[in-house]
């Protein structure tokens, strides 16, 4: 199974807005993404328009419910066909010429996916899900608390997936937010099945020295890997990623962590808190490797990329049995999704640690957090300013003191508001394993 006859998500269906064109690259092609109100089914199309070639992206959903190019006002339907030409004489034929090409898409475990090849061939592939959430009979995620999370990164797919097939890195790259230095040791990996459908292994012992139980993983090639934990008396963990690659050194990444808690108070509680504090946490996770990653596929590129990649690493323990199975998978069986290409010039840090444009903007919740932030440092600005007229005139006491506290609080949150607002727009670059 290779990069360019595949299926890959391209949005979580909740982030989408049915009632306007989203955009989105794939495999260094343009798309559009679309609700078509006539067929309720969501659309992929080249984002081109076939008259003038500007991006249909930057149009409307006409009354009709079909897109309307920006330029002209051509018309496309859910097929892609051209229904109307407003330059053209009434009753004159529309040629297939204007007409634009169409993706095959399926929505699936609350994601989008696009078909990245021919879509008379979509129906030969299966839709790259994750089996255990959506067991015979049952619905999607039934019994299961999920976590999500998205965000494009400055790196290619292949590098992405190499990093979360990565089981040994925790402890080091992510110490103080995921992981913990002294839980480090030898990590005894076990292949148990290779194909060109991808692989699997086991790690018997499991994460934090066995304490967690054993580990599966499983590489369903090209875009997906998911690790499977059950700590006993805890929950069912899974670990899920997707890889969909946007075009050389840029992916998106689509994260999912999974539990089955044998309590529901942790469901509960991890119910309380809002996606978009959720998602704050995860970007500081992310930029643990991202600092890193992106110049570490350039030295492996000046070495010979993917094709010498078990020559050019060292990988004397079973701890990279994962690794060695993935490049031995790229090798064999899918090749790179960008043969040939170079990859970019090295970003400096700053646009690294960027958030807003690589996941807050395309983000529902953390984009209504975006606009709601300055409203409530506004308004928490306020209430410190009257809590400390107040204080004055009331004077020592009681009454002054709980008006010094309700201020104090005030700042304190109004404070808090801008450390968020700052965090949905960019990362420090200093990971927690450093300070």
């Amino acid at each position: 199974m290779g990069w360019s006859q595949a299926w890959y998500p391209v949005a979580y269906l909740r982030d989408l807005d049915p009632q306007r064109p989203t955009p989105f690259t794939l495999l260094d092609n343009d798309l559009v993404l679309w609700f078509d109100a006539n067929g309720q089914h969501w659309r992929a199309f080249a984002d081109v328009c076939p008259h003038r070639l500007v991006p249909l992206s930057e149009g409307r959903l006409n009354g009709a419910g079909e897109l309307e190019c920006p330029y002209h006002g051509w018309t496309f339907n859910g097929d892609g066909h051209c229904t109307a030409i407003p330059q053209a004489q009434p009753g004159s034929r529309i040629s297939p010429r204007s007409h634009c090409r169409s993706y095959a898409t399926a929505a699936a475990q609350g994601l989008l996916f696009v078909f990245s090849g021919d879509p008379a061939e979509a129906g030969a592939h299966p839709l790259p899900l994750v089996p255990v959430l959506q067991q015979q009979g049952r619905g999607w995620a039934d019994g299961w608390v999920v976590q999500d999370t998205f965000r494009d990164l400055p790196m290619d797919a292949l590098t992405l997936l190499e990093n979360v097939l990565d089981v040994s890195h925790v402890p080091f790259t992510h110490h103080a937010t995921v992981g913990r230095r002294e839980n480090a040791g030898p990590v005894e990996l076990e292949l148990t099945s290779f194909g060109p459908e991808g692989f699997t292994s086991l790690w018997p012992e499991g994460p934090r020295r066995g304490r967690l139980g054993s580990q599966h993983t499983t590489y369903a090639a090209p875009c997906l890997m998911w690790h499977d934990l059950t700590a006993k008396g805890f929950a069912r963990i899974l670990t899920v990623v997707y890889a969909t690659p946007i075009r050389r050194g840029a992916c998106r990444l689509f994260a999912r962590f999974p539990f089955q808690f044998s309590s529901p108070w942790p469901g509960r509680l991890l119910g309380l808190r809002p996606q978009w504090l959720q998602h704050l946490g995860n970007h500081v996770v992310l930029e643990d490797d991202q600092v890193f990653l992106h110049w570490q596929e350039r030295v492996l590129e000046q070495r010979g990329g993917s094709h010498d990649a078990v020559r050019s690493f060292h990988l004397p323990t079973s701890a990279d049995l994962n690794i060695r199975a993935l490049h031995d998978w790229v090798n064999r069986y899918g090749g790179e999704p960008f043969p040939g290409q170079p990859l970019p010039p090295r970003q400096a840090l700053a646009p690294l640690m960027e958030r807003y444009e690589a996941h807050t903007r395309h983000c529902r919740s953390c984009a209504g957090a975006h606009r709601r932030l300055p409203q409530l440092r506004s308004a928490a600005g306020a209430v410190a300013l009257l809590a400390l007229v107040a204080a004055a005139w009331c004077g020592p006491g009681w009454a002054g003191a709980l008006a010094l506290a309700v201020a104090a609080a005030a700042a304190a949150l109004r404070h808090q508001g801008q450390r968020w607002l700052d965090g949905l727009q960019r990362g420090s670059g200093l990971p927690p394993r450093n300070r």
